[in-house]
């Protein structure tokens, strides 16, 4: 009887040997009684007491103490290690705390894609100074994905589908393709009527997709055309496409953000828009890492923000009335 109460009188204790914890590992990390209590900023004597006590709670020798060193025993060791993590999640849930209450600062370091960085990142990111202006941002906006993992940068924009599975990912928005072409085309499409009767037209392509000239298309669920398109142009770069179709090169696939503002004015023409294609994500991609600066969270936020903001007062492109007709259902 007198053993199960020493048990239960032990476990209740685990409470107030959190912060023995904390000095059991500074000797362990320092190799001496003298640099832990240096480390901890109090004395040696408490240090070495409060281990003891440890010790003497558990009954069981945590070190090993010569004049020369001191090291953990193999039970000190598999403790230590519990220690570390323990000590590690505390700091982390301190550092969470305290930076929740902070208002970001510092250089905020980014980085996404050429055309969606200008159509909807560099908005964000004049918002976000404007909101915050202890920060500053240092943003490359580029077709060619960064390494995340060489702690340049935070934050990374990606827009289609991840392929980076071992990184974070949120997914903060997406975006519908549309395939358009420049009013100069009106006849031509007037009597397009399904994807199918679009290999008659000339295409242009985007190298930096994966399948630049296959294309999926669909107006129910069970209604699906698969179209090779004939490209008479090639360019690897999303804005170099968009002006290719302007000036009448032919027809091409573009993401809604890229070509909203040519639709409604009518510089460009939706073409055939009960056929849809497959809509992609936007994602904020982090580094692998158990903890977000607080200028992070607070950027993803201040974008996810604009991007519900814009869905909810944009209901997206329009074919303009003179546009091509839709399909029949």
């Amino acid at each position: 009887m007198q053993k199960a109460n020493n048990v239960n009188d032990t476990s209740l204790g685990h409470f107030s040997n959190l912060k023995r914890l904390a000095y059991f590992s500074a000797v362990v990390e320092t190799g001496s009684f003298t640099a832990a209590a240096k480390r901890l900023g109090i004395t040696k004597a408490v240090v070495s007491q409060q281990v003891a006590r440890l010790e003497a709670d558990f009954r069981t020798s945590l070190l090993t103490r010569s004049t020369r060193k001191v090291a953990p025993t193999d039970a000190g060791q598999a403790f230590y290690q519990r220690c570390a993590l323990i000590l590690k999640e505390a700091a982390d849930a301190f550092d969470e705390l305290s930076q929740s209450a902070q208002a970001p600062s510092g250089t905020l370091r980014l980085t996404a894609p050429l055309d969606y960085g200008i159509a909807a990142i560099v908005p964000a990111i004049t918002a976000f100074c404007r909101r915050y202006p202890q920060c500053k941002v240092d943003a490359s906006l580029s077709d060619q994905s960064l390494d995340l993992m060489d702690g340049q940068v935070e934050l990374a924009i990606r827009v289609g589908w991840l392929t980076e599975l071992h990184l974070q990912a949120r997914q903060i928005g997406s975006f519908r393709q549309l395939l358009v072409a420049a009013p100069a085309w009106r006849s031509q499409l007037s009597g397009i009527q399904e994807p199918q009767q679009l290999r008659a037209l000339p295409f242009v392509a985007n190298t930096a997709l994966r399948e630049p000239l296959h294309w999926s298309f669909s107006r129910s669920a069970l209604e699906r055309q698969n179209v090779n398109m004939p490209s008479v142009l090639s360019l690897n770069a999303t804005m170099a496409v968009r002006e290719a179709v302007r000036h009448g090169a032919g027809l091409s696939v573009l993401p809604d953000y890229a070509v909203a503002d040519d639709l409604h004015s009518g510089r460009l023409l939706q073409v055939l828009p009960d056929w849809k294609l497959p809509s992609g994500g936007i994602h904020a991609v982090f580094p692998a890492a158990r903890f977000r600066p607080v200028k992070v969270r607070a950027f993803v936020e201040l974008l996810q923000e604009q991007l519900a903001q814009q869905e909810t007062h944009d209901e997206g492109p329009h074919t303009p009335k003179n546009g091509p007709p839709a399909a029949p259902h």
